[in-house]
């Protein structure tokens, strides 16, 4: 237990001084951290609108909105054909009945 301890610090040791002194500028590169295929930057296509200003046209939609109006509405879907099929039959509540006297 010992030995695994005092060689993942050395490890920790290792990689800390090789990163905190780059020798060259090579390695100063490999420092920056690049956003390789990062999306958002580079539009392809025709701008995307929100949902609530072209409600007809889902085509035009951000992927966003797209997902939760399709979400919404599926979920919509099966819980109306759930209450229908079920012929909307929900907690009956028990009903107090008076005692005659």
């Amino acid at each position: 237990m010992a030995t695994l301890s005092a060689a993942a610090a050395a490890r920790q040791a290792a990689t800390l001084s090789r990163i905190s002194s780059p020798k060259s500028p090579a390695q100063v590169a490999a420092l920056i951290h690049r956003r390789g295929l990062a999306g958002a930057a580079d539009h392809h296509g025709p701008p995307r609108i929100n949902c609530w200003q072209d409600p007809m046209s889902p085509s035009k939609w951000k992927e966003e909105h797209f997902v939760i109006v399709s979400l919404s509405g599926w979920g919509l879907a099966f819980y109306g054909g759930y209450k229908f099929f079920t012929g909307g039959k929900g907690k009956e509540e028990e009903k107090v009945v008076e005692a005659a006297h």
